[in-house]
């Protein structure tokens, strides 16, 4: 008996050894980034940035403060309405909502934007999501609230080519906005200030939908791929990117050269030059948020670049367009942002960023056009 018991063992024992196969037993790189950063985000390495720069870490998508108010919400109704009426436009035909689409992440897939008796303008028109976090609007500053923002457009001659004074009379003449002015700020007065104040809040409530790279910060440690995660690590480490796009809205809301002021040739934009007047804002323009940013091309203020492998590239290589001095407007030539560096990257870590762009992009709030007043 003792022996057939010790033959059964010595069986079982047999067929384990043969039968077993080894668990994995090596951490691969991406698993390595993938613990790394699956911690709380005040627990990832320190990111690569130049010294000075004020860099925050990357967030969640943080909420509006109107969103949720409701003694705001019928101004934000009223907002609403008046953002996609083409009445607000000398030609009753352009609304805000012409060129910024809700489907489009509120662009409008244009290189330029296109206005009053088709003009085409000279920039590309900048998304409203999450405008209430910002301090200085346009591509070159020039606004630096929300209200004083919204009356560029509106009295522009290339773009609504309205004029403010006229416009609250022409829209008293519509009976169903009395009413929701009336309704909105307690009586039937239509101004001005009332207007663009409607505008304003409406915008301000306007915010980007969670992304997969939301999720993942929130604990979902499979909501990005290997290939998305590696473009995390680059993001943050090889590529510099965190000089100027951190935070939760990924934008230092700064201004920089990063050579493509065309001056002296075709497309020539001096930036923010343009307002303050000072040479060292030569080429300066905003730097855009990345949130949504697959969703929101052609990019750059021209609107020049709309194939994202490209605009890496572009970076990769540190080189801004070469200039000459003006010395027809003795203008010195404009100096490239320090933070432009050659970074080396591989194709493969180039394709690596752009499926992280990916990541932070999400479809829009679905938004339908409303029942105009009559």
């Amino acid at each position: 008996m003792i022996r057939v018991i010790s033959f059964l063992l010595i069986v079982i024992i047999g067929f384990s050894i043969f039968s077993f196969k080894p668990t994995k037993t090596y951490f691969s790189f991406e698993d390595s980034l993938r613990l790394l950063y699956s911690r709380p985000a005040a627990q990832w390495p320190i990111p690569n940035v130049d010294a000075g720069v004020p860099w925050r870490e990357l967030g969640q998508l943080p909420v509006p403060p109107a969103q949720y108010n409701d003694t705001l919400r019928p101004i934000a109704e009223l907002g609403k309405l008046l953002f996609f009426d083409g009445r607000l436009s000398v030609s009753n035909q352009i609304a805000c909502a012409s060129c910024h689409v809700p489907e489009l992440n509120w662009t409008d897939g244009r290189a330029q934007a296109v206005g009053h008796n088709r003009t085409l303008n000279k920039r590309n028109t900048p998304t409203i999501e999450n405008v209430w976090a910002q301090n200085q609007l346009f591509w070159d500053g020039r606004a630096h609230t929300l209200e004083e923002q919204i009356t560029g457009p509106i009295t522009s001659h290339t773009e609504m080519n309205q004029d403010m004074t006229l416009l609250p009379g022409k829209l008293q003449t519509v009976k169903g906005y009395v009413s929701l002015f009336k309704t909105a700020y307690g009586d039937t007065a239509i101004t001005s200030e009332r207007i663009v104040h409607a505008l304003a809040v409406f915008q301000r409530t306007v915010t980007s939908t969670r992304s997969r790279f939301d999720r993942f910060l929130a604990g979902s440690s499979e909501a990005l791929s290997d290939q998305e995660l590696r473009g995390l690590h680059l993001y943050r480490t090889k590529a510099n990117c965190m000089n100027c796009h951190y935070g939760p809205l990924f934008t230092d809301n700064d201004f920089h050269n990063i050579g493509l002021s065309y001056m002296n040739r075709p497309f020539e934009d001096l930036g923010r030059y343009n307002i303050t007047q000072n040479t060292a804002d030569l080429g300066k323009f905003k730097t855009p948020s990345l949130r949504n940013v697959m969703r929101t091309r052609p990019w750059m203020h021209h609107g020049l670049f709309d194939d994202m492998e490209g605009l890496i590239a572009f970076y990769n290589n540190a080189n801004p367009q070469g200039v000459r001095k003006d010395s027809v407007r003795n203008l010195p030539v404009p100096v490239p942002d320090a933070h432009l560096h050659k970074l080396q990257l591989s194709k493969t870590e180039m394709k690596d960023i752009a499926a992280f762009m990916e990541a932070i992009t999400a479809a829009p709030n679905v938004i339908r056009e409303p029942k105009l007043p009559e």
